[in-house]
């Protein structure tokens, strides 16, 4: 069976006669006649898809005889006079620099719809953008802002790869309208973004790269390079330096091993510390209207960052951990042990609670990890718009404290009793494990102060509108009007 991808959309002429590939729609009667002005990649790809979608394609092109075989054989190719004068919507796919030359055009495209496809050079925060200086060169004409966030491939392949929305906006309701039906026939899911002044913004939209996961990416970097110059210095470093044993053969899998369990469980823990931070600013200033601070605002937004930014270092931390053994120096250990005892004459190196710690260390450990996926694939939009709002707060919430208290209690596990020995304090530096410790403990002891009654309560009120600072004061006077006496918060 060939592959549906690798199928021309529309069959190019010369292409085994036929006129129209089976994909393509007979164009309606009465139709609106679609305009392309320029020729390049953009271009031949949104014919293709025009085509494709019912409609009469007209190609405007400087060299016509040139272009014609670039462009399927139902869209008519001819100049860009002729393009202008029969389309009753035009896309203007040719770069902005060179809107200046369809000058001549402007008695043409009078009273019709330009759809601006045109993306900037760079990031453009000060304007004015492609769509208003070309509103500006063509005062007569209804200019639309559209169809620049996707790219040829999207187009020619149809919305059944990458995103289908596409970002419009105008200042005449009619004619994005109009572009909003072509879009929806064409398979792609038009969002409004209101009048002109909104294209800076759709403009800028291709340029920004992943912009809510700057400060999850940095800080999970940060805490990484933080930790692994801590674990290297007390578990490489000291034993280099007091004993004279070189044990760098442990930097690229120990050493790594033990910093990822601990980056996970500090962003972990800071997915939920601004949700606490919101609910007792909340109580503390008695009401839910006062907005947060810059800081906190932020922090709440990028909170599905920062857990998938944990669950990447928990799922590398298990494959590294599975990989232990593997190693030539892990074998090594292994015979070095037997071989001493034997030689010590030891039968049984049984020890319970060592085995006790284990077990339980690596069962929470597998449940920890098992409610990060949840967590995890619960965010994917596609499992999210599957679930109500109910459901996802279950999960991300109430399961989410699960996992951090399983991370926790895994963690707690493998320090054991490891924290009271003094030689795990060595450059007289706490062990990794005691400082993870702080902000889980924190996010969930501050979760169970919320869990009070009387917290608990307080804070629904607030939550429902009830706010400490309004009251209503009733005064009875010796007439029948009534003045200020009582006080009542509402």
């Amino acid at each position: 069976m060939p592959d549906d991808m690798a199928r021309p959309l529309v069959r190019g002429r010369g292409e085994g006669g036929a006129s129209r590939n089976l994909e393509a729609l007979m164009p309606e009667p009465g139709a609106l006649v679609i305009g392309i002005l320029g020729t390049g990649d953009f271009s031949r790809s949104l014919a293709r898809r025009l085509v494709a979608s019912g409609y009469h394609v007209v190609v405007g092109s400087r060299n016509p005889k040139r272009s014609l075989p670039l462009f399927p054989e139902d869209a008519e190719v001819t100049s860009q006079m002729e393009a202008a004068t029969q389309a009753d919507l035009i896309f203007m796919a040719v770069f902005p620099e060179h809107h200046s030359t369809l000058l001549q055009l402007k008695p043409a495209l009078a009273g019709k719809t330009l759809v601006d496809v045109s993306n900037g050079l760079h990031l453009n925060r000060d304007g004015p953008s492609n769509a208003n200086q070309l509103a500006d060169l063509f005062p007569e004409s209804f200019v639309v802002k559209g169809f620049n966030t996707i790219s040829a491939w999207t187009l020619q392949v149809g919305p059944r790869d990458g995103s289908r929305q596409i970002f419009l906006c105008s200042d005449n309701p009619n004619a994005k309208n109009s572009v909003m039906q072509l879009c929806r026939r064409m398979g792609f899911v038009p969002v409004d973004m209101g009048f002109l002044s909104s294209s800076l913004e759709i403009e800028n939209l291709p340029f920004y790269l992943f912009p809510s996961w700057h400060i999850p990416v940095i800080c999970t970097l940060s805490l990484f390079f933080v930790f692994y110059l801590y674990n290297f210095l007390r578990d490489i470093l000291h034993p280099f330096i007091k004993e004279g044993k070189s044990v760098f053969y442990k930097m690229p899998i120990e050493t790594v091993n033990v910093t990822l369990p601990s980056v996970a469980l500090v962003m972990l823990a800071l997915v939920y510390l601004p949700g606490l931070c919101a609910a007792y600013l909340q109580l503390y200033w008695g009401t839910k209207y006062n907005r947060f601070p810059n800081w906190l605002d932020r922090w709440l937004t990028r909170r599905k960052q920062f857990g998938l930014c944990s669950f990447l270092c928990a799922v590398l931390h298990a494959v590294y951990s599975l990989c232990l053994p593997m190693r030539k120096s892990a074998r090594y250990k292994l015979l070095n042990a037997a071989f001493k005892q034997v030689k010590q004459g030891v039968e049984d190196s049984w020890v319970d609670e060592e085995v006790w710690r284990m077990e339980l260390y690596l069962s929470v450990g597998i449940m920890a990890l098992g409610l990060l996926s949840l967590l995890a694939v619960t965010s994917l939009p596609s499992v999210a718009n599957a679930v109500n709002w109910r459901e996802f707060s279950f999960i991300q919430s109430t399961l989410g404290y699960c996992a951090l208290s399983m991370a926790t209690i895994h963690t707690l596990l493998f320090g054991w009793d490891r924290a009271f020995a003094p030689d795990q304090y060595r450059f007289h530096l706490p062990p990794t494990f005691v400082l993870v410790l702080i902000l889980p403990m924190v996010a969930l002891l501050g979760r169970l102060a919320l869990l009070l009654p009387c917290v608990a309560l307080r804070l629904r009120k607030i939550r429902r509108g009830w706010e400490r600072s309004q009251h209503i004061r009733f005064t009875l006077t010796d007439g029948h009007s009534n003045g200020l006496e009582d006080v009542s918060n509402v």
